[in-house]
């Protein structure tokens, strides 16, 4: 399964990259695409009232993931463990990256976050 993040749903609903707009319509067609709460929370939060029904309509066929009691506990030992190594990550990103590797799936973002979460072994980036 491929977690998309909000950086990656923001190109979509602007249209551009072209690339991107493909890439993100074939994974849909597939049935390839989740959805985790935090970027669900993230998007609604910044559509427009105008977007929101189309916004709605397409993400709500997205089967959507919460985090599990155990997020935290990966949470705090990724934050230890990436604080041991000079790097550090916003609770957001941190509660995406736990939803995503609880349920094995990819985080496809444009943010370098999870390319660095990624190096760290917390969680696999999916490259279109």
């Amino acid at each position: 399964m491929i977690f998309v993040d909000t950086s990656v749903w923001i190109g979509y609903f602007r249209a551009s990259p072209e690339e991107l707009v493909t890439k993100l319509n074939d994974l849909l067609d597939q049935d390839r695409v989740a959805l985790a709460v935090p970027v669900w929370i993230e998007l609604l939060s910044g559509v427009s009232g105008k977007q929101l029904p189309r916004f709605r309509r397409l993400l709500s066929a997205l089967p959507l993931y919460t985090p599990s009691e155990q997020a935290w506990s990966l949470i705090e030992g990724w934050v230890t463990r990436s604080r041991a190594r000079g790097q550090g990550f916003g609770v957001a990103d941190l509660l995406i990256a736990s939803i995503v590797a609880q349920n094995q799936g990819e985080i496809w973002s444009l943010d370098e976050d999870f390319t660095r979460m990624s190096k760290l072994g917390f969680v696999t980036c999916y490259a279109p």
